[in-house]
Parts: structure tokens; sequence; C-alpha cells
């Protein structure tokens, strides 16, 4: 399975009924160290078991409930084909795993809520962006993290010029050339040039065409980039940019492009130049949420304890939300009395509220960053600014 989408969290949160198991383990991708994944395996898998009997199922429970993986993953072809990553959901009647781009520490966890904060450098602000690959006979759009890249399948989005305008080129042995943005090369805000060549006419017309093209595209993606606000990188030869942008109105479209032709370019390539573009952005971000947190603590939109954080994140009033990695604050929220009950240890019922605390975020629109414990705010094990 691919990279797991905001989506299917949705799903797994909701979908759970009884015992839940979260299985989190590195992969070797290759080579002789790959001949340690299933044993790895399977001694997690021992270790879930030992976990549900220890909370009061039987062994024959146990193993039941954990049988469609034992089957489905015992396969040699499973293991030849994996990431860094292997993070495995099952509950009665659900098998979920995932191949990451992420190396886990090994990890089982077993409540009444699966356990996603592991995942959270793949769902959350600090890594999600979009790469617009643009030609005249090609669309092509990547969902990107920092440490992968998917292409999205795009329905109802015209892929060619030809195919929108059935357009016949004249002028595709033009030569074209763009002016320099205003301002000098080094404004970051593109305008579109001006082209000088042979067969103006033509090369007008084709412009004209291009444009139309463009804005095609731009009513197509509206579907799959409604409401997000993750940054969107171009890339494309260098005159093709500024006509797109022209066209654009997605609010979050990055100022800096990748130029060259994406026909040729892996989508590991463009992914990896666009990190360096929006990874200043997403630092950028994080440093105005931390001063956005001390600003606003005085005034009471803005907390670390997480007696009041938890409820707020369930009710959708977290807008930032940051969250220590590798901590774990056991306990359990009643969302009918919000009420909040922690244990110092695991009880059975219990759930990380810290890991409850960021899927709820996400779930609601917010942004979560998943920092060492030493850059939480306050040093606490989460901070939160609020919406109101």
């Amino acid at each position: 399975m691919s990279l797991l989408s905001v989506e299917e969290l949705k799903t797994l949160v909701e979908q759970p009924e009884g015992l839940c198991v979260s299985i989190y383990m590195p992969t070797a991708e290759g080579g002789l160290n790959a001949q340690q994944n299933p044993i790895r395996f399977k001694n997690l898998m021992r270790e879930a078991e030992e976990h549900l009997v220890e909370i009061g199922l039987s062994d024959t429970a146990a193993l039941e409930l954990l049988k469609s993986a034992q089957e489905e993953l015992d396969e040699e072809e499973f293991w030849q084909h994996q990431d860094k990553g292997l993070a495995v959901f099952i509950t009665s009647g659900v098998l979920r795993y995932y191949r990451l781009p992420l190396i886990f520490e090994e990890l089982v966890v077993v409540t009444d809520h699966f356990h996603f904060k592991p995942l959270l450098p793949l769902l959350t602000g600090d890594g999600l962006f979009y790469v617009l690959a643009l030609s005249q006979q090609d669309i092509r759009l990547f969902e990107c993290t920092r440490y992968s890249v998917r292409e999205i399948e795009l329905e109802d989005v015209p892929k060619s010029i030809d195919e929108t305008l059935q357009y016949d080129e004249t002028a595709k042995d033009g030569q074209f050339r763009i002016s320099t943005p205003k301002g000098g090369t080094n404004n970051s805000f593109q305008h579109a040039g001006s082209f000088h060549g042979q067969g103006s006419p033509d090369r007008d017309k084709h412009q004209r065409s291009i444009e139309q093209f463009f804005h095609a595209v731009d009513n197509g993606l509206h579907k799959y980039l409604k409401g997000k606000r993750a940054p969107l990188v171009l890339a494309g030869v260098e005159y093709l940019l500024p006509l797109y942008r022209e066209a654009n109105s997605y609010q979050h479209l990055v100022d800096e492009g990748i130029t060259g032709s994406p026909k040729t370019a892996e989508p590991e390539d463009l992914q990896a130049q666009a990190w360096e573009i929006v990874e200043p952005i997403f630092s950028q971000a994080q440093q105005e949420a931390m001063e956005h947190y001390k600003e606003l603590t005085p005034t009471g939109r803005a907390s670390n304890d997480i007696k009041e954080v938890v409820p707020a994140a369930y009710y959708g009033r977290v807008e930032e939300l940051f969250v220590a990695v590798g901590v774990r604050q056991w306990g359990s929220f009643n969302p009918d009395t919000s009420t909040i009950d922690l244990h110092s240890e695991a009880e059975p019922g219990d759930e990380d509220l810290l890991n409850a605390a960021a899927v709820q975020t996400i779930l609601n629109g917010g942004t979560v960053y998943a920092v060492e414990p030493e850059k939480v705010p306050d040093e606490a094990p989460l901070a939160a600014v609020f919406r109101y």
C-alpha cells in the first residue's frame, strides 16, 4: 500500500471496534539485511499476541485477531518489496499496511484505538507539498513529502493542449524567449514575459492557446486542491511557468519554480528539487507558529495543558499543535463529558492522548508540528494555538 493519506487516516480512526493493534518496524530494502524483515515482523507479532493476552483475550482469540496479518504478510514476495519502514494496523475484520519512507523504531501498541504518532512527519504541516509538471503535451500532479512522492491520477483535467483545443500547433518550431522578471532576476515574483522570434502571428495565436489550456488545467485541478494549504511548485520549461501563473487560482502557488523539461525528469528528482524550494517555507511557518503561541498564551488562546488541549482538538478548536515525538501520555477522554483521566502506564481502554490530539487536529484541518521534545514550547509534551 502507498503513502497514508488524510482520508485513509480518517477511515482508520472511525472504523475500529474493539482492540486495535498498531505495529511499526524498520525494514531493509534489499540485500542480506532484507532477510531479517520477516523475522523481525514475527517477533513483533508475538509481542502483539502477548499484549492481547495480558489485556484479557484468550490465546485462541488473540491468534484469531492476528490471523489475517499472519497469513497475508507471511508471503516471501511481500518482503521483497519494502521501503524504509512498515506500519501495520490490525483489528477485527481490518488489515491495513503501508510501506513508508520513514525509519521507525520497533513499536507495538495495543489499545482501543490505532496509534499514528510515528506517521506524523508524513501527515503534518512540516512536509506535504505538490509539484505540477507542465508541458504542452502532458500534465502531471505529484503529492510529495520530504520523504516520498506519488503521482495523483487526474480525472477531468486536460492532459494536452491538443486535447483541450483540438489545436494543430503551427508554431512549434518558433523561437521563444522569456523576459526577466520585473525588478531583475532576483525578484521572485514572476510576470508573464514578452516573446521574441519568428512567425509572430502564429506565435501570438499559440500563446493564447497555451493560456486557454492552462486555464482549463487550473479549473480541473480545483477538486484536487480545494481546501488544501500545501505549497504548489511548478515544473516546466521556462517560458511556460509565467503563463500558468497568470491562469492559476490556487492561493498557495510558490513563487520559485523548477525549470527544464519535466518529461525527462524522474518523479523523485522533481520531489528533491521542490523540497529545496519549500523547506524554508515550512521552517518559517513553524517559527511563526512558535511566535504565535508565545503571543497568544497570555490571552488564553494558547495552552500546553493536556486537559485543555485534547478536548479542543476533538472539537476542532486547535489551529496549530506542537507535539513531542517519542513521548506518550496514556489516558482516556470522554467526549460526552469532556473529562480526561491520565495514567502513568497504559490501562485497559487507554490511548496515547498526544496521538489523539494530533490526529484530531489533522482531521479538523489544523496544522501539527511533530518535533523533538525540547522543541515544543515551554518544554511540554504538547502545545496548542486555538482558533477561538
